[in-house]
């Protein structure tokens, strides 16, 4: 999902916008700084990311905490909840990856018979 060369949007399952679901797994290990998450969400950009985060904040998913000049998101509960159904999201996507790039390619379906 991290890997630069993997098309994370290739995935047919949204978990709200297309980083949405990415920052969401950034934060399953405990918060993080606004720098930290630009890290391994090389490709975003700060507006975007900042659009992203607000968003989850406003949906109850992400929790903004200021404090001593530092500002970290973390997870909610409820984000957290959704860790699951993330993790069964990526395993599916995971099991049909090279039906996916086909029919992205234009392939299509594999023939089956």
């Amino acid at each position: 999902m991290f890997d630069p060369v993997c098309p994370s949007d290739l995935s047919p399952i949204r978990f709200g916008d297309k980083w949405s679901g990415m920052v969401i797994r950034c934060l399953r290990a405990g918060p993080r700084r606004f720098s930290e998450l630009r890290v391994p969400l090389r490709g975003v950009t700060a507006k975007v990311l900042t659009r992203s985060l607000r968003i989850l904040e406003r949906d109850g998913l992400v929790l903004r905490r200021a404090g001593a000049g530092r500002v970290e998101y973390a997870l909610t509960d409820l984000g957290r909840s959704l860790l699951g159904p993330m993790d069964t999201a990526c395993a599916w996507t995971a099991a049909h990856w090279d039906e996916l790039l086909d029919a992205r390619e234009g392939a299509g379906p594999p023939a089956t018979g």
